[in-house]
């Protein structure tokens, strides 16, 4: 054995550019509208240039990073393109690619007539590539986008690293491709928001790249806004509009109408609520049991458990809550599903009914497609919500909220033409539509600013796409938002 080690000496250099390249698929397709596109599916190669001792020291393979690139043939000059990715952080884009923006959608059904095993995929008669040609992104660790051999595994998983990778990967695409004259926008869920946001300002500062508008979808730019931890009044107020959202939906309310039960808790949740919150144990007993009173009546939830939590519950005890007398627990991405819980006497529920319903009709589709249809395979396993990417790090952010609702006021001011468009689902336990709006009320902005936005509410959660009116509503409103700045 020592004598064939020693025949076969061991290359201990790094990685080198020849020994790792693209591979991607190209293929041809016409959609039922007859709109002739090519699909372009693989890993791109990210290379990094590097120094040691002040010297050039290559241009060295970092990580090969998944897209699937749909690109109309013939295309108009002009033409936009948008390039999108879910969050997490841990997710592959695969939520807004087959639930969403692609010629192809997952037929999975929704709450209550969810489609059985095997599933499968229909055609989306209203995809954006129809008004815009689509590039999803992977962030490192999803989908089939890894490290290359040798290097840190985790050293994307980090709020700073994986944004400079995903504006590299757009930068790079958007050069190759020959589209720095085309109308860019990008398109972000849930942390996919806050990742739009960041990518926006570093494509800007570090490449001069501009672009059109942000499509933010479940929306979170300030973690403070959601994050219950103690000392922190301000996520329980939030939520409260979300509560009584849920409890309408699941028949709590009886026949009152969700915009009047929402906007009382709005209202609730703004003034009183806040005040009884910012007041600790200086309320007097009459104030605290009216508002124990006005809790129970607008979340519908006991009075006892009200009382217990001292006015304030994180989303999962609230999820393990609401219909407990029933013996279920309600989802957190979407709490219209509803499912028995493990321990009907838990106190709360992390494990998510809407979460369970969705990911194997999802997997099953991008499992299926990537290969019988686009034409690509790799034996890795395709991550579509993992956890291999954590823990995560939010370093840059040290002794402060995880905001970059400064980025979004900067681009703002220095792209007078920047416009943005939001989602938000009424049954969404993750990202509440009132967190978002507390956020863009606290923002420097003046009013011509404030006109650039656009705001979409739907009876749906976090995708609300996986309602069919709330889908076709939201493709109808990014189709005009990204056809505004050009042509199709």
């Amino acid at each position: 054995m020592a004598d064939e080690t020693k025949d076969t000496p061991k290359d201990s250099s790094p990685v080198t550019a020849k020994e790792v390249s693209d591979d991607f698929a190209v293929k041809e397709h016409t959609s039922p509208s007859g709109l002739r596109y090519t699909t372009t599916t693989g890993r791109l190669v990210l290379r990094r240039e590097e120094t040691k001792d002040g010297k050039a020291d290559g241009f060295r393979p970092k990580a090969e990073i998944f897209v699937v690139a749909y690109t109309k043939q013939d295309a108009e000059p002009g033409r936009p393109v948008t390039f999108a990715f879910n969050g997490g952080p841990g997710s592959a884009s695969v939520w807004l690619h087959l639930g969403l923006l692609g010629p192809r959608l997952v037929d999975s059904g929704d709450v209550g007539s969810m489609t059985p095993a095997p599933f499968g995929l229909v055609d989306n008669p209203d995809s954006l590539l129809e008004s815009s040609d689509l590039v999803m992104i992977d962030p490192v660790n999803t989908g089939y986008s890894r490290v290359v051999e040798g290097e840190q595994a985790d050293e994307f998983h980090a709020f700073v690293e994986d944004r400079d990778l995903v504006a590299e990967v757009i930068r790079l695409w958007t050069t190759r491709n020959n589209r720095w004259l085309s109308p860019k926008y990008l398109v972000g869920e849930s942390y996919g928001t806050l990742r739009a946001v960041a990518v926006a300002g570093r494509l800007f500062d570090a490449y001069g790249m501009t672009v059109n508008g942000l499509g933010l979808i479940s929306t979170v730019l300030n973690m403070s806004t959601l994050r219950f931890f103690p000392g922190s009044d301000l996520p329980y107020a939030l939520h409260l509009p979300t509560y009584a959202a849920v409890a309408h939906y699941h028949g709590r309310h009886g026949d009152r109408e969700l915009a009047d039960v929402v906007r009382e808790a709005e209202e609730y949740a703004a003034r009183d609520f806040g005040y009884a919150l910012t007041q600790g144990s200086r309320l007097t007993a009459a104030e605290k049991d009216e508002v124990v009173a006005r809790l129970h009546a607008i979340t519908t939830l006991d009075e006892g458990f009200i009382r217990r939590t001292d006015l304030r519950w994180a989303y999962h005890e609230f999820a393990a809550e609401l219909l407990r007398e029933e013996g279920l627990a309600v989802g957190r991405i979407d709490a219209r599903f509803t499912a028995r819980p493990e321990h009907l006497q838990a106190s709360d529920s992390f494990d998510d009914p809407s979460i369970r319903a969705i990911t194997g009709p999802y997997s099953a589709a991008m499992n299926h497609y990537v290969r019988a249809e686009l034409g690509y395979e790799n034996d890795l396993p395709y991550e579509i919500l993992t956890a291999r990417v954590h823990p995560w790090s939010y370093r840059t952010f040290e002794g402060a909220p995880v905001d970059v609702s400064g980025v979004l006021e900067r681009l703002m001011v220095h792209n007078p033409a920047l416009r943005v468009h939001v989602d938000y689902g009424y049954h969404d336990g993750a990202t509440p539509h009132f967190a978002a709006e507390y956020v863009w009320a606290h923002m420097n902005l003046d009013d011509a600013a404030r006109a650039r936005f656009t705001h979409h509410y739907h009876e749906a959660g976090h995708m609300m796409y996986l309602n069919p009116t709330a889908r076709d509503a939201q493709l109808r409103a990014l189709r005009a938002f990204v056809t505004e700045a050009g042509t199709m």
